[in-house]
């Protein structure tokens, strides 16, 4: 229940930014050519909304493994040593988010007190969705390896380990929906 309440307000999010920034744009091209015009911090917070969208989207395609992997060469490997790989490739992964969560953790504080010039918005919101970001998916990453391990006591493989290219694990089933 929970996880289908985060994966909606995920959806919304990555809807919202992509509507407001189109808006913001469309509407500042109409004003410029039309009424030779504009509005002056539309293409700052069309920017911030952007990194945002990427971001977030970033975790939605992360979530439901849809990001590029190479599976050539553990695709060849016997279960036993596709488990060692997956469970390194997941703690190398974790190792990555925790160098993002400290980097934009730091980017974020050091630059509350800066005001984006058209926006005056702080400039911490921007860094901050690199801490947002890689929290999620070290969550994500946590959760897949506690499902992988449940599986493994039960059944004696680690079933989050793909057989084939199309074989994604399927608990729990959450799908972005296509907005």
């Amino acid at each position: 229940m929970l996880i289908k309440i985060i994966n909606q307000t995920l959806n919304i999010l990555i809807a919202l930014a992509l509507t407001f920034m189109a808006i913001l744009v469309f509407g500042n091209v109409v004003l410029r050519y039309a009424f030779n015009s504009g509005i002056t911090w539309s293409e700052e917070m069309s920017r911030f909304l952007f990194v945002w969208l990427v971001f977030l989207g970033a975790i939605a395609a992360f979530k439901d493994n849809m990001h590029l992997g190479m599976d050539l060469v553990t695709n060849l490997l016997p279960k036993p040593l596709k488990k060692v790989v997956f469970v390194l490739s997941n703690l190398l992964v974790l190792y990555v988010l925790w160098l993002l969560f400290n980097g934009s953790l730091r980017m974020t504080l050091l630059n509350m007190g800066s005001l984006a010039p058209a926006t005056k918005l702080p400039l911490g919101f921007v860094y901050g969705v690199g801490v947002i970001t890689s929290v999620s998916m070290a969550l994500i990453v946590i959760r897949n390896l506690l499902v992988a391990f449940k599986r493994s006591s039960k059944s004696g493989n680690l079933s989050m380990v793909p057989d084939h290219k199309n074989d994604v694990p399927e608990e729990p089933s959450v799908k972005v929906q296509n907005i």
